[in-house]
């Protein structure tokens, strides 16, 4: 995977995402587009119900600008293909919208106490605001796979979320 132009990179963590949503015997559709919040959408057919998956894919050490997620029936699936061969699955680190709620206001603590960076109480997302106005805010932040080592392979949370 090494090289993967940004494009393939979230194509294929969302296929990646999709695969093994599919190989735990629940329906998953890829969305298309890019002016979306969400990349899958699973359909449990034994319930009728139906959650939101948005997955967001690595190559390097970090995640980049991770917006996060919000809402119930809706997950966060971080990819992790570094130093993955083409042949190897890649790591998956699953969160709930209140676990990203948590993380991101435990990792970035210091900064919002400072008011450096606001919390989006709406969106779970990171707002941090241009210095002189000149630019928009930059919305996001970086996670990286030890941040978040807790969430690793937690696919429970998919059957979980679709029982509710």
């Amino acid at each position: 995977m090494i090289g993967t132009k940004k494009e393939n990179l979230s194509l294929a963590g969302e296929y990646a995402v999709a695969s093994e949503i599919c190989r735990k015997d629940k329906y998953a559709q890829i969305t298309l587009g890019h002016l979306k919040r969400t990349d899958i959408l699973v359909f449990d057919t034994e319930t009728g119900k139906v959650l939101r998956v948005e997955a967001k894919s690595k190559q390097e050490s970090n995640w980049p600008g991770c917006k996060g997620i919000y809402g119930e029936g809706v997950l966060l699936v971080l990819v992790d293909f570094q130093g993955k061969e083409l042949t190897e699955r890649p790591d998956f680190y699953v969160l709930d919208s209140g676990e990203w709620k948590n993380f991101i206001n435990t990792k970035l603590r210091p900064e919002i106490e400072k008011g450096s960076v606001r919390i989006d109480p709406k969106t779970n997302c990171p707002t941090w605001p241009s210095k002189d106005g000149s630019k928009p805010d930059y919305k996001g932040c970086d996670v990286s796979p030890q941040e978040v080592r807790e969430y690793e392979e937690k696919w429970e949370k998919l059957r979980a979320a679709l029982e509710k």
